[in-house]
């Protein structure tokens, strides 16, 4: 059983192309969000919120998306950056 099991029902139930919000936390550093930038294409919308105290940073990712693997294959590909929590 994969941990991507439940996300892959949910998506399901989604009519595709959609634009889908990716949401992350990481710490504060700015490579992070280079390596991050680079998973998603030029067309994706950022909206980056720093923490109270500036350790962290919440970042919601927008991008289009034609399928629930696509979609999977991001959060693949962000399981590879150290330090990043999905949401």
């Amino acid at each position: 059983m994969s941990k991507y099991d439940k996300l892959k029902e949910l998506l399901a139930e989604q009519k595709f192309p959609l634009q889908y919000p990716f949401k992350f936390i990481i710490k504060e550093d700015p490579e992070k969000l280079v390596q991050i930038k680079r998973i998603f294409d030029e067309t994706a919308e950022y909206q980056l919120r720093k923490s109270k105290k500036g350790n962290y940073s919440s970042i919601t990712i927008k991008q289009m998306m034609l399928s629930s693997e696509e979609i999977i294959a991001k959060y693949e590909q962000m399981e590879g950056i150290e330090g990043v929590i999905s949401l």
